[in-house]
Parts: C-alpha cells; sequence; structure tokens
C-alpha cells in the first residue's frame, strides 16, 4: 500500500496537495480543479493517473485497519477525489471499465476513506451548471475564459466525443467526419503540436459544427432519418454530380419509408430478417441507379447506413 502511495504523491511533485485537506468547501472544489489540471499538463498524466491511483484503492482496501493505513486515509480519500472529477470531466461513459466503476462505487462505500463530497467538476472548475446537451454559445464561451487550459481541452474533448455517440449515433457519415475531426485536433494537442489555448478554438468550432449539422433538416426539408440516409448516398461523387441533390433527397426519403415498413421488432436476433433488408436496399438502390458508377463502396455505406437506423427503429 505505501508502495502505491508514494507512486501517487511522487506525480504530485511540485504541487502542495495537502493544503486542500484543510481547505472549506469551495476551496477545496478550487483545489481539486488545480491538481486536475496539474495531473493533465504530465505526460500521459491522465492514464497513469487513473491508474496508479486505481492500484492504491485496491491496496488500501486490503490493508485498512492498521495505523498505517489509517494514517495516510485522507489523502487517500483525496487522491480518489480527484481522480473522481477526472473520470467525470473527460471519460466518455462508453470508455469506462468496470475497475473505473468499481473504483466510484468504492469511494462512496468505504468507510475508512474520510468523507467528502463527490466534486462537481463544472463547479470545481468555476462553470455554472450549464444545459451542455446543446453545447450552448455561452458554455463555450465560460470553457474558452478557464484558466485550466488542459482541464479545458479534456472536458470539452469528453463532451465533444458524448454528443458524437449519442444525438450522432444515428447518422454514420456524419458521426464519422466529426470523430476524424476530434481525434485530428486532440492528436495534434497530444503531440504537442499546437498549444492548449489552439485546440480549444478548435474544438469550440467542431462543437457548433455539430449544432449546425442538427439542424440540417430543417434546410434540406428531410426529416433527421432521411438526412442520414442522404449523407450517405452523397458520399459518392459521381451520385452528386450525376443525380444531383434532388433525386437524392426523393431516394432518402423512399429508403426511410420503404425500409421502416419491412423492420421487425426482432430484427436484430434473426439473420434472415435483415439479409432481407439488405436486399429490399439494394433492389431500391438499382431501381433509381444508384450508384451511377457502380462503386461497390457506395452501396456499402447506404447498407451500413440502413442497418444502424434498423437498430434504432427496432429498438424504439
Amino acid at each position: 500500500m505505501m508502495e502505491k502511495f508514494e507512486v501517487v504523491r511522487d506525480m504530485f511533485h511540485g504541487f502542495d496537495y495537502k493544503t486542500i485537506l484543510a481547505a472549506d468547501a469551495a476551496k477545496r472544489m478550487s483545489g481539486v480543479a488545480q491538481a486536475m489540471e496539474f495531473i493533465l499538463g504530465l505526460d500521459d498524466g491522465k492514464k497513469r493517473y487513473l491508474r496508479a491511483v486505481s492500484a492504491l484503492s485496491k491496496a488500501f482496501a486490503l490493508a485498512v485497519p492498521p495505523e498505517q493505513a489509517l494514517a495516510i486515509r485522507d489523502e487517500v480519500g483525496l487522491f480518489q477525489e480527484i481522480r473522481s472529477a477526472l473520470v467525470k470531466a473527460t471519460v466518455s461513459d462508453s470508455e469506462r471499465t468496470p475497475d473505473e466503476m468499481e473504483s466510484a462505487i468504492r469511494q462512496l462505500v468505504s468507510r475508512a476513506v474520510y468523507p467528502t463530497d463527490i466534486v462537481d467538476v463544472f463547479a470545481a472548475a468555476g462553470l455554472e451548471k450549464p444545459d451542455i446537451s446543446i453545447l450552448s454559445d455561452e458554455f463555450l464561451a465560460e470553457v474558452k475564459q478557464l484558466p485550466q487550459r488542459n482541464l479545458a481541452v479534456e472536458l470539452l474533448k469528453k463532451l465533444i466525443n458524448d454528443e458524437i455517440k449519442t444525438h450522432m449515433r444515428k447518422n454514420v457519415v456524419q458521426a464519422r467526419s466529426f470523430a476524424e475531426m476530434l481525434e485530428k485536433a486532440v492528436r495534434k494537442y497530444q503531440n504537442r503540436a499546437i498549444e492548449a489555448a489552439q485546440v480549444i478554438e478548435e474544438l469550440i468550432q467542431l462543437a457548433k459544427d455539430i449544432r449546425k449539422a442538427q439542424s440540417r433538416g430543417q434546410e434540406l426539408g428531410l426529416t433527421d432519418d432521411e438526412v442520414a440516409f442522404y449523407d450517405a448516398l452523397a458520399e459518392n461523387e459521381s451520385a452528386r454530380e450525376v443525380m444531383g441533390d434532388d433525386k437524392l433527397r426523393f431516394l432518402a426519403q423512399e429508403l426511410v419509408n420503404r425500409v421502416k415498413q419491412n423492420v421487425t421488432i426482432d430484427w436484430q436476433v434473426r439473420e434472415n430478417a435483415r439479409a432481407q433488408i439488405r436486399v429490399l436496399v439494394k433492389r431500391i438502390l438499382r431501381k433509381y441507379g444508384y450508384p451511377p458508377d457502380m462503386q461497390q463502396r457506395a452501396t456499402e455505406l447506404v447498407l451500413e447506413q440502413a442497418e444502424v437506423l434498423c437498430r434504432d427503429w427496432a429498438g424504439g
């Protein structure tokens, strides 16, 4: 336990985390945010810290209640508090491992660790509780002004990633495009090719682009499902040139109407039902001469989009 404790403690070399232990609630939250910023500023700091505190938590749980363990319980509790805030602020739900879930539960139920409230990462960073579901201009402006630049980057990365996985999950082309843009921006930052301030600007613009994309249906006169098919169809350059927007919009509407009528509740577990949908989609595409250049990849993309929407329709 002491070996694991020293690993975590040494990661804070140059940062006086002990002042947080005696601070009142408001200063403690501010201190946790500063501690997060410090960890994120280290090379591969987040990954190393999450792993190190997880190992310390396991060792601590095995070691209590001897005096040597109880003597460091407040510090272990603070390390867990900082870890919990980091996970909440920077790790998407889909990326959380069972070990991280277990660690969060252990923090809540352990009687040996100094009891503290789970830090609200927005409050810790000095942000009012925002409506992050739409990544509003007001919220993005607040994030841009955060003094903790590394924390701002991680917070934006997490929120944008969640937005892509939820609101954009029905649109294969858009989700893939935005995911690639996010990865590219983050990679440049991780490689120290650009400063935190620059990547924050890029991420804020990406958040605005995602928000704008969610209203494209109104501009095109299509529903969200129809936009998803339209984007998949329009990925093929020859289709855009030969068929034009009007025909592609009509074909998108036709696909939604016909495929939706043929989706069954047990679609996901019946292979023959899925095969029938694929045959139906191919038949509709052939009827309208799509794709003009006969590219197999274009057909496969439309089929992939059909599967994603069928999964959503069958689940709904």
